[in-house]
């Protein structure tokens, strides 16, 4: 079965073909998966396009081929994980009020999608175990908490429940990465504890032991020397953020292995034209 596995998903990797896989595995069966070694990282799915942080927003990210996927965390008042970026939900629903101070049943009585256009009205503010029971199983989940102490294991428990310690991390604090690693040790992290300089920011993540880092600012050709000082240490590579053309490439070939795009729609074309075919989602 891992042989015949290897062969499909090599495969798989190479297709351009946006036809999905399904695979009936039961939960806690699955056989080695490779995941994207580069390419773009949908930051709160396809919100250029869409509403952001939903569900359908997610689900256009992975029809246009993304290998990553970034969505935001907050924990309600009554203890449940919701996707969602902001501390208020006045920007991106029709309600007022903070999400740490509302429970999930006021949460979903909201709007989430009309703000961004009609076509969209009655989209609701998706549940974490929502967005990870969508997600293809072969491309990187950038889980990016937001709220502070208490969050981190709740968080570790569900990606552990829905068998996607292989491709979720948490883009989270030094804080939120010891609860989460209190539950589970294995679980992957990328360091959100930003320094004053690139560097400081890259020996931080070291200090830390974390799996990934998000490089931002500006790009300049030091980004060699950081990359391959990272690529030494194993510590895998995203950046924040960009949907110019020109600074796609560059990252690329500078060594960031995932940029992070608003626009996924139109910068997947970008990757394409570098020889960086879209993922072919593969499910459950």
């Amino acid at each position: 079965m891992q042989v015949l596995w290897l062969v499909l998903s090599i495969f798989l990797q190479q297709s351009v073909s946006t036809n999905n896989l399904v695979l009936d595995l039961p939960y806690g069966s699955l056989p080695i998966i490779d995941l994207p070694a580069k390419g773009l990282c949908a930051h709160r799915g396809a919100m250029a396009t869409h509403p952001e942080n939903t569900l359908v927003a997610f689900q256009a990210a992975i029809d246009h081929g993304a290998h990553m996927i970034e969505f935001d965390v907050h924990l309600t008042s009554d203890g449940e994980l919701v996707i969602i970026h902001d501390n208020s939900v006045d920007r991106t629903t029709d309600g007022q009020g903070t999400v740490a101070e509302m429970s999930l049943e006021e949460l979903r009585s909201l709007d989430a999608g009309s703000w961004i256009s009609s076509e969209f009205k009655g989209e609701k503010v998706p549940t974490l175990a929502e967005t990870l029971a969508m997600m293809p199983i072969n491309i990187w989940l950038n889980v990016h908490v937001k709220s502070t102490s208490g969050i981190g294991g709740l968080v570790a428990k569900e990606i552990m429940r829905q068998d996607r310690m292989h491709q979720a991390f948490l883009a989270c604090s030094r804080e939120v990465a010891l609860e989460a690693k209190a539950v589970s040790p294995e679980i992957k992290i990328c360091n959100m504890d930003r320094q004053s300089s690139n560097w400081d920011y890259v020996h931080l993540t070291e200090e830390y032991k974390a799996d990934f880092i998000q490089l931002k600012g500006e790009i300049t050709e030091d980004y060699m020397n950081l990359t391959k000082y990272l690529g030494n240490r194993n510590i895998r590579i995203n950046y924040f953020g960009t949907d110019q053309p020109d600074e796609i490439e560059m990252l690329f070939n500078y060594g960031v292995e995932f940029p992070l795009v608003n626009n996924i729609v139109e910068s997947i074309k970008v990757s394409s034209s570098l020889g960086i075919p879209p993922a072919v989602p593969i499910y459950r």
